[in-house]
């Protein structure tokens, strides 16, 4: 059954597309997460593997959230890991070591990215006229600044 929900079906397109590449950003981030939280090693182990485990918590329910933002303007979410690895703009990267300065450097690098892509993405959803999707960036741009704010504080 065709979503009629006042966005003209071009514009919707582009919403998805937006939304899956956004999809893609979270489901890698997820999985650095994860990988930080199995790996880290040092004297702060216990504080960072906790840590670690609430970011990709948190990161599991946003990637849900953006996922059903996709059906919700009548289109697919990719879900695969050859399609997130294609749209995403984050690279893998292999650790010389698991210490947490290093893996905290590298999630805030890729948290900062998609910070600016979900600006970017708020003024593309004003554009398409669809301000149920440029209400949940913002929002998402909120948590992700929040987020950031505390890995750039463990850097200091």
């Amino acid at each position: 059954m065709k979503t009629d929900i006042g966005i003209k079906e071009q514009d919707s397109k582009v919403i998805a597309g937006l939304l899956n590449k956004l999809l893609s950003d979270e489901n890698v981030l997820y999985t650095k997460a994860r990988n930080a939280h199995w790996n880290v090693e040092g004297p702060d182990f216990h504080a960072q593997h906790l840590f670690f485990e609430s970011l990709y918590t948190e990161l599991a329910e946003i990637i849900d959230e953006v996922a059903e933002r996709v059906r919700s303007v009548g289109h697919y979410a990719v879900g695969t890991m050859k399609e997130f690895l294609e749209l995403t703009q984050l690279t893998e990267m292999k650790y010389k070591k698991n210490d947490s300065k290093g893996y905290i450097s590298e999630l805030l690098n890729d948290y900062e990215s998609i910070i600016i892509s979900l600006r970017e993405d708020i003024k593309l959803a004003e554009d398409h006229h669809d301000a149920g999707t440029e209400d949940f960036l913002v929002g998402l741009l909120e948590k992700h600044e929040k987020t950031a704010w505390m890995l750039r504080s463990h850097l200091r």
